[in-house]
């Protein structure tokens, strides 16, 4: 297993409850496809660097976790479609 990290970027425009609902889903996918989710960490309401579907503001979430190679285009293919996330990246993280 790899260790993988997906930066996820929610709106700010929703409710607690709506965001805290966004960042789960996104961490069922996770284990959905046979990864184990290892740390989340909240950065919250940042300002962006430019404009994205008319906002300014999100809220940065950071999601550790250990997964099989093809679990990160799963993922991405899921999360690409969920409401209310801005932007995401996953990115494997080196052994250091």
């Amino acid at each position: 297993m790899n260790k993988y990290e997906l930066a996820l970027i929610v709106s700010a425009k929703i409710e607690d409850e709506a965001r805290a609902a966004v960042v789960e889903k996104a961490k069922g996918y996770i284990e959905r496809f046979g990864g184990v989710v290892t740390e989340v960490e909240e950065w919250g309401k940042k300002k962006l660097a430019y404009e994205i579907q008319k906002m300014s503001e999100g809220f940065y979430y950071f999601i550790q976790f250990d997964a099989n190679p093809e679990v990160p285009a799963e993922l991405e293919q899921n999360v690409r479609i969920m409401d209310h996330v801005l932007r995401f990246l996953v990115v494997r993280k080196d052994e250091a």
